[in-house]
């Protein structure tokens, strides 16, 4: 029986939910680079907010969040959160509920329609290639993060594998710390089982996102160590 609701599941996947989803994708992208023309904090976010929804929605994915009361939405905060799967976007983008931009690889850019319609809604492309390119990547990243503007991170870069937690990178941290930004940790629990690395198939489920305290940084000084090891141990206690 099982058996049975797995294939019916695969078969509505990619005969109608995938199909409606690549329309969907391709009108939120229009949609985007138009209204962008007006209002790129507006229409950056909330278009992409009711796409990720409906990704999870057509796809019988439940996305539960707690600890909304220990962020603001008038403050700027640096997002951090573990990356399990491809739903870890949909699920942030979908239900954060605080308007933020990405911080992305600049490849993305690349990708057609998708790629452009990012680089209108102004999110931060990282370009790490050169010490003038990551200047570039700082001073962009500071110009978009004021009244309530935050931006959100991977600092492990990449899913996981394994659902299990990789190492994180500095440059988040970095970041929170050179504009005095409070770094708020994010768990997502439950993107694994719902889509891992190693598939493009989903398994219905419920995603969890906790949203922890934030944690105050001390401007200017080097002290990225310990605001990683804080964000992680944070994580770490919703998994």
């Amino acid at each position: 029986m099982r058996l049975i609701t797995r294939c019916l599941f695969l078969t509505y996947q990619w005969l109608i939910a995938a199909p409606v989803m690549l329309v969907a994708t391709i009108i939120t992208a229009l949609v985007t680079m138009v209204g962008c023309l007006f209002s790129s904090n507006y229409w950056g976010y909330y278009p992409a907010k009711w796409w990720s929804r409906l990704w999870c929605l057509m796809h019988f994915v439940r996305v539960r969040v707690r600890g909304r009361e220990n962020i603001d939405r008038a403050t700027s905060y640096v997002f951090v959160a573990n990356h399990q799967g491809a739903y870890d976007i949909f699920s942030i983008y979908g239900y954060l509920g605080h308007p933020f931009k990405w911080m992305m690889r600049k490849g993305i850019s690349n990708i057609p329609l998708v790629g452009t319609a990012c680089r209108a809604a102004g999110h931060i492309m990282v370009d790490t290639k050169s010490a003038a390119g990551l200047k570039r990547t700082i001073e962009d990243t500071q110009h978009k993060l004021s009244d309530g503007m935050s931006l959100v991170v991977f600092p492990e870069g990449r899913r996981s594998d394994t659902g299990q937690m990789g190492p994180f990178k500095a440059g988040a941290f970095k970041l929170a710390l050179e504009f005095g930004l409070p770094v708020v940790p994010i768990t997502i629990d439950g993107s694994y089982r719902v889509m891992p690395r190693s598939t493009f198939n989903v398994t219905p489920g419920t995603i969890t996102l906790t949203l922890h305290a934030p944690i105050e940084v001390n401007q200017g000084r080097d002290d990225y160590a310990r605001v990683s090891k804080e964000a992680r141990i944070a994580i770490e206690s919703a998994l």
